[in-house]
This record gives C-alpha cells, structure tokens and sequence, in this order.
C-alpha cells in the first residue's frame, strides 16, 4: 500500500458506514446490549463485551493499514501486549529484547516469576543472539523497533528468518512509528501492537491499544482471549481513537520535521553527550532505518552532560515542555526515563538497556520548532548559570536543514 493509499485509508474508512441516517461520520454506539433477531438467532453484536460497531471500525482501519487479516482493539496498550501472552503456556519461552519498554518488561518478569512463561532476555541487535534461537526454541519472539527509550533499531527481516525457522511466532511493538512509518507484517511478523495511546491517537486524551494478526486464524484466536479475559476497548474510545487516525499522517509529517531539527540542534550542544535518533547520519542504523522505515518519528532521545541532578535541574527549567510520561501528542512532552517510564525495572536491568540518569527522552510536538529549540537552550543555559549563553554552539535554522519525508 503507497503512502498515498493509507492517508485515504486513515481518512475515509467508516465514512458513510450509517445505513440508517446517512451520517458521514461514524455514529457512536454506547448500547452495552443488543437485541436478538429472533429465538437463537442474534445480529452482528448481542453484548458490548464481545462485539461494538466503533471498535470494529477502528480494528478494521488499522488492520488495513498495518496489512493484517484481523485486529483486535483493547483498553489500553499493556492489555494488547498482556493479550499477546494468553498465546503462551508455562512450558512455552518467550524471547524479549534487553531494552524493551519498562512497562512490558515488567509485565514480562511478572508473569515468568509466576511460572506462567518460560523468558529469556537477549540483545537482538546482535547477530550471536539471533544464533542462540535455535538452542532456546522460543514459543514467540517480542520485538521493538525503535526501542524505548535508545530508538535502537532491530533488523525486523532477520529476527523474522531465525524465529520463523525454528517454528517461533514474532510480535513486533510498533508504537512508536505507527503504521504511517512501519508495516512490521510486510516483513514477515506475525503479530503488530500497538498503544494507540500515543500516536495512533495523537492527542493525549484517550487510553488504548491495538493487536494486528498476520493471518486470520492467529486473529481468531487473539479476538478469542480478548473476549475471554475482558480487556476490549470502550466504545466511546475507539470513537475518539478513529477520530485522531484520521490527521496521522499530516500530524506524523511535522512531528519529524521538528524531531530533525532539534535532533541536529542536540547533537551540536556541548551541553549533550550523546543523541539517539535514527534520521541523524552518525546514528549506528542510520541506513537499517532507510531500509524497514518509512521515516524517522518523532521520538529524540539524548543524555546530558552531568548527573542526575543536571537532569532535574534541566527538565523542570523548561517551559514548552511538558514533564510528562506518553508521547506521540500534539504537545511537546519530556521525561526522565530512569525515574519515570522505565522505573519498574532493576536498576542493573536498566543500566544495561543504557538507561542512566543522564538519559532524557523527548516526544516532539507539532509547535514552532524555533520556540522548542529555544527552550532547550535556555534549559541549558540554567545548568551553568555562570557560562553565558553565547559560549554556547549556536544552532540557527537555515535553508539547507531539511528533512527527508518518504
């Protein structure tokens, strides 16, 4: 599916749905109930639970976009990661990468600590941990690309061939690019989800999550559990959830542009160590991100210079800024993933994902980008308020910083 394609799809699917007024916009249904036919002879839904015309919509929206056979919408984004491992058994290995989202980590070391899943975490970035698939014989393989929070690239194509070769499934975390960025199914992964929380949605108002099968029957059964365990998502959500589908590509299109800039901006400060984002040419997977993406995001990550106290110090000088866990909002938001996303992690587990005091992670909004890089230089500014500003490197926009959209 083009590009072109999927900005229609995000926009038109489930206009003009209403059969029975004519509503160009998809009506909302709260009912919880729906009446039968006839004895034993129920309509396309009988109880809000199992069946809701909204959620549907948006399940077949994302579906399309992600190229699945079928969707399932849940209430949040760690209920579709949670329904994923209704998949497993007690005997079956799941295989999880050392620096996924602190929140699926935890939910991962919970499970297995309660005999519920044999787990095993390896680095697979690295060829050598794709090789040890073959020893493990893992039951389903978890993938996110990019990481959260070192935007760490994993080569979807290859941990597909080693996983599907030893008969494993491969569920990839595709929040942060969206399917406006990354199709994960078109390189042979079999499950795709998403916390639609973030850019799915795009507007910080709405709690939610997506699973997207490869095949129907693996969607059957997902739609199964779900129904199963309770975890599907509120009418009224899904609503609100299709409604922001409709701008994501406009709204993905700026998102990058401001994520270049301040990127480059970062990667100029002598006040910034290191900068995590893949559009950047001195990224490690600069051309791995050319290859499996359709862009960069919108996500930039950077550790400071200093301690954790630089940090603080840095972070609630800001103003255009929101300290605020999430992302993929209109809005600017920025954390301290040690202390914020990723505190349900040991500490030891943490420090080798490389998240350190000194990390911070940035989702860039859609304000003036020029208000944004403002800002951060007057954050730095306040860590050494004995250095003045001008000793800074001074970034200005100009013609030539352009960002590549395709």
């Amino acid at each position: 599916m083009s590009q072109s394609n999927k900005s229609t799809v995000a926009v038109r699917h489930g206009i003009e749905a209403d059969k029975a007024h004519g509503a160009v916009v998809p009506p909302l249904y709260l009912s919880t109930t729906y009446s039968f036919a006839d004895f034993d002879t129920k309509r396309d839904y009988d109880y809000g639970r199992s069946g809701n015309f909204n959620r549907d919509v948006l399940a077949e929206a994302l579906t399309e976009l992600e190229g699945g056979k079928r969707g399932i919408i849940t209430a949040t984004g760690m209920a579709a990661v949670h329904l994923v491992t209704q998949l497993l058994n007690h005997d079956d290995t799941l295989v999880i990468p050392h620096d996924c989202y602190g929140g699926s980590y935890r939910l991962f070391t919970s499970l297995a600590k309660r005999g519920l899943l044999k787990l095993v975490v390896l680095d697979l970035t690295q060829p050598q941990s794709l090789a040890k698939l073959e020893e493990i014989q893992p039951k389903l393989v978890w993938i996110e690309t990019p990481s959260n929070p070192i935007l760490r690239l994993t080569d979807i194509e290859a941990v597909v061939t080693a996983a599907h070769a030893v008969g494993a499934l491969v569920a990839a975390d595709n929040t942060f690019l969206s399917p406006a960025l990354q199709n994960p199914i078109a390189f042979g992964v079999d499950i795709v989800v998403h916390s639609t929380t973030k850019y799915i949605n795009g507007h910080s108002d709405v709690v939610g999550g997506a699973v997207i099968a490869r095949t129907q029957e693996l969607g059957d059964e997902l739609a199964w559990w779900a129904n199963n365990i309770g975890i599907t998502g509120a009418p009224f959500d899904s609503y609100l959830t299709l409604r922001g589908l409709r701008t994501l590509k406009v709204r993905l299109r700026q998102h990058q542009e401001n994520a270049q800039l301040i990127a480059q901006y970062l990667e100029q400060s002598p006040y910034v160590s290191q900068v995590y984002y893949p559009g950047l040419e001195s990224h490690p997977q600069h051309e791995l991100a050319k290859k499996q993406q359709l862009g960069f995001g919108g996500m930039v990550s950077f550790d400071i210079k200093g301690n954790l106290q630089t940090s603080a110090k840095f972070l609630t000088s800001l103003k255009q800024f929101s300290l605020a866990e999430s992302l993929g909002g209109v809005e600017s938001l920025i954390c301290h993933p040690a202390t914020m996303t990723h505190a349900g992690m040991e500490p030891q587990a943490r420090l080798e994902a490389g998240v350190g005091d000194t990390l911070i992670r940035i989702s860039v909004g859609i304000e003036d980008v020029q208000d944004l890089i403002a800002d951060l230089e007057s954050g730095f500014a306040c860590i050494d308020e004995n250095q003045a500003t001008d000793d800074a490197k001074s970034f200005k926009l100009t013609p030539a910083h352009t960002v590549a959209l395709w």
